[in-house]
């Protein structure tokens, strides 16, 4: 049997009206990131349109980095692993040493009343607050504070620590059914004020370079708001052109 494209304008074209209904589906978690989704062949009988069409959806959600399609193998869940990309912008190993990865310290996590920048962001003062250590062979490399609206995510603060593991996203999606479809960030240098620099080791005052992070659902509504702050003297940031 067919099935029908929920849609809320039926001017769309086919594949636009597919891409939504599959990301819908994903939001309601009907498919996992280790889940391939349905061949194009079985969409395409599915919802009684070519295979060129489900085609040109399906890389349409591919080119928004929601989907991955890997040859051989079929279409998956892009992993929600955007946290990591943070260290592109701190040098992450001595030269001529292989790179390494960081490692996580959850420190703190509590229901809290969120700072004015991050309650705009995410549209609720009613926050859970989570500070968040990464070290780099021992030595503090950047110090997180992130804000989550405690409605979407009820109950993480009580999460066992050992259940977290060293990225938040996949928690997110895995606990929480709350799949990372983008993040945006925003660079900005400052000085260290008494906390900060009690955790990275530095003196206050000292610079350090601010990476202010907003995370979106797929649905479009910030779902994370943190600020991220490291020594200024490990910020590194390559473009390549051409």
């Amino acid at each position: 049997m067919a099935h029908s494209l929920t849609v809320s304008d039926d001017r769309l074209p086919a594949y636009l009206r597919l891409r939504d209904d599959i990301a819908r589906r994903i939001a309601a978690g009907e498919w996992r990131p280790d889940e391939a989704l349905p061949s194009d062949n079985r969409l395409a009988a599915e919802h009684a349109l070519s295979v060129g069409t489900v085609r040109k959806a399906l890389q349409q959600l591919s080119d928004e980095g929601l989907l991955e399609r890997r040859q051989g193998a079929g279409t998956f869940l892009r992993k929600p692993a955007f946290d990591a990309t943070l260290f592109r912008f701190f040098q992450v190993h001595e030269h001529g040493a292989e790179k390494s990865i960081p490692s996580s310290q959850l420190i703190s996590r509590e229901l809290a009343i969120a700072p004015e920048h991050a309650a705009d962001a995410l549209g609720t003062a009613e926050v859970i607050r989570i500070e968040r250590l990464r070290c780099l062979s021992k030595q503090p490399l950047l110090f997180e504070e992130i804000y989550i609206p405690q409605a979407r995510f009820p109950g993480f603060e009580a999460i066992p620590a050992e259940d977290i593991g060293p990225l938040l996203y996949p928690v997110y999606f895995e606990r929480f059914g709350v799949f990372v479809a983008r993040a945006e960030d925003e660079v900005s240098f400052g000085t260290a004020d008494r906390t900060i620099a009690a955790r990275l080791g530095l003196n206050e005052g000292d610079a350090v370079a601010r990476i202010e992070r907003t995370a979106f659902a797929m649905t479009g509504e910030a779902i994370e708001w943190r600020v991220a702050s490291g020594r200024a003297d490990r910020f590194r940031y390559r473009s390549r052109i051409g």
